[in-house]
């Protein structure tokens, strides 16, 4: 909880100016927090008089900040293959192992990693921690984080970064917090700080209204999480030369509580956003769930895959599974076409990677056009019939 020490609070009011969350008020002179509080402790910071302090996250700093170096990557690898966002992944942080002149290193978790190291060597990785045990052939947050926790103890790596996956949105942050450290989830930009060499992350912040950059000055190691396709993999060199290292822990760290059964894919891990080369998303402007037959044809003539924006999915429209956007999927295909798609910033982030952008829209306005390469001002369901049958006539000719 939020402390305030009344004796020593002099009402300046730097605390309720800061605060994101609209939480600390100055009334009668004192501050005073309400239910809104998040205990980010950001007030904390700005308190002058240092009348404010948040119970129990007085954390002490971990001892010389020099112990830690090295960049690691958790490589996840999962279905018999590791994730391309491993490999994105190891191409970003190739960058920022040599502007703080350290190793990369790649941590992975397998139940018969065979060929998977040198792989990830020849995408950038220096060195490969692997922990090869029949416990990690089904994944659980316990044992992943355990294992992941314990490396790090041993190894003190400075920075650790994970794709902002289903996988390392749940056990990351349980790694960060046993570790007392901090973490930015759902980075889109990563940089190192010349003046002391900490680590820049970058994140949308308020609904993707503006870009927050944070950074972790006194604890370690410092933590990310990072979108998938907002990073660029290095081209794989197979005559690059590694080490691989055998890890162990102890047995009960890689026991769980939880025993997973079966698993059964859910429609959206067979959508193959992430790896299309097409992608033909519908949005508000299709009126109903009919109006994704038009987007269904369209993505059949193209072979391409089908996506839709968090209007559409919260209609009722099409699963969440097709959602790109901000709080949806991130996508980077050659040629992605946003139909009856207005361009809100929140679902920007999620597409304006695209080699090409083609935008269909009745409103000449929209903020759509704004990053479209081609756009078409017009009716959609007057344009995608006479594009499909263009498309189906010249496949004909």
């Amino acid at each position: 909880m939020l402390l305030i020490d009344i004796d020593a609070c002099i009402g300046c009011g730097l605390c309720e100016s800061n605060c994101a969350f609209d939480a600390i008020h100055v009334v009668d002179g004192i501050a005073e927090v309400n239910e809104n509080c998040t205990l980010c402790g950001g007030c904390v910071d700005f308190c002058e008089v240092e009348a404010l302090s948040v119970e129990g996250l007085d954390r002490e700093k971990k001892g010389d900040l020099s112990d830690w170096k090295g960049v690691w990557v958790f490589a996840e690898y999962r279905n018999g293959r590791v994730a391309p966002v491993t490999f994105e992944l190891l191409g970003a942080a190739r960058k920022l192992a040599d502007r703080r002149n350290v190793p990369l290193s790649a941590v992975l978790f397998i139940d018969n990693k065979d060929d998977v190291p040198a792989q990830l060597i020849s995408y950038g990785a220096d060195k490969v921690y692997v922990l090869d045990d029949p416990a990690f052939g089904q994944f659980t947050d316990e044992i992943y984080g355990n294992a992941l926790e314990d490396l790090i103890r041993q190894h003190k790596p400075e920075i650790v970064l994970a794709g902002a996956t289903a996988i390392g949105r749940s056990f990351i942050p349980r790694v960060a917090t046993s570790l007392q450290t901090g973490l930015t989830a759902d980075c889109t930009e990563l940089d190192i700080h010349d003046e002391d060499g900490s680590l820049l992350q970058t994140r949308p912040a308020f609904g993707g209204n503006i870009m927050a950059t944070i950074a972790c000055p006194d604890h370690r190691p410092q933590m990310a999480t990072v979108r998938p396709l907002v990073m660029k993999a290095l081209e794989p060199d197979n005559a690059r030369s590694g080490e691989v290292v055998d890890c162990s822990i102890a047995p009960e760290r890689i026991v769980s509580r939880v025993k997973v059964r079966k698993f059964v894919p859910l429609e959206g891990d067979q959508i193959n956003l992430n790896e299309a080369d097409v992608v033909i998303a519908g949005g508000r402007g299709l009126e109903n769930e009919k109006g994704f037959l038009l987007i269904n044809d369209l993505a059949d003539q193209l072979g391409g895959a089908v996506a839709a924006s968090r209007a559409a999915v919260d209609s009722g429209w099409i699963p969440y599974p097709h959602q790109v956007g901000q709080t949806g999927k991130t996508v980077s295909p050659k040629v992605y076409i946003a139909c009856g798609i207005s361009g809100a910033i929140q679902h920007l982030v999620g597409m304006q990677s695209a080699d090409t952008i083609i935008a269909i829209n009745r409103d000449p306005n929209a903020p759509i056009f704004d990053v479209a390469t081609y756009g078409v001002v017009g009716d959609l369901f007057d344009i995608l019939p006479k594009l499909i049958e263009k498309i189906k006539a010249e496949r004909a000719s």
